[in-house]
């Protein structure tokens, strides 16, 4: 796993039409699914993100997304590396 200055990175990337700028926040909330035509057959909850934000934020990371060169969106998550035990701060 790549580290960065004391943190792992883990990337992702896709191919898919990409994140807007506007949407890039609105992702992490819990039900968001921006392609409003696909159904529950086809699609998900709208969850996944929201899911993986709240772990992430639990080990005291960040998420970023970018536009991935070519086409589609890359996700960076950054998680500091330490000898810290997790301290669970309580999730709203």
């Amino acid at each position: 796993m790549p580290q960065v200055r004391g943190n792992a990175v883990i990337e992702v990337a896709d191919d898919g039409p990409g994140i807007a700028p506007v949407d890039r926040a609105r992702i992490f909330e819990r039900f968001v699914r921006l392609d409003t035509p696909r159904t529950r057959e086809s699609g998900g909850s709208g969850l996944g993100l929201a899911i993986a934000a709240e772990i992430v934020a639990a080990h005291h990371g960040s998420i970023d997304i970018l536009d991935r060169e070519g086409g589609g969106a890359q996700f960076v998550v950054t998680l500091p590396l330490g000898d810290d035990p997790y301290i669970s701060e309580g999730i709203e």
